[in-house]
């Protein structure tokens, strides 16, 4: 799927990865309501990898965006 087709179920709380990847990629997900000494952040990707730290932010690249693998993990 298209990333503009996987944006949806980001925001409903899904986790996404690319087929292509294959390396420590393990999938991206949307932080929403965050708060930082109480104050509110805006919404955030995350990537979880197998790396340590395992959480890394994630913005999308140019490929990312036109990339067609997308898929849901669970």
């Amino acid at each position: 799927m298209t990333f503009n087709e996987a944006l949806p179920l980001l925001i409903a709380g899904k986790k996404i990865v690319r087929s292509g990847w294959e390396g420590s990629e393990q999938y991206i997900f949307l932080v929403n309501n965050a708060t930082y000494h109480g104050a509110a952040i805006n919404p955030y990707f995350l990537i979880k990898t197998t790396e340590t730290p395992s959480l890394s932010m994630f913005q999308p690249t140019s490929c990312d965006l036109l990339a067609t693998d997308w898929q849901v993990v669970s």
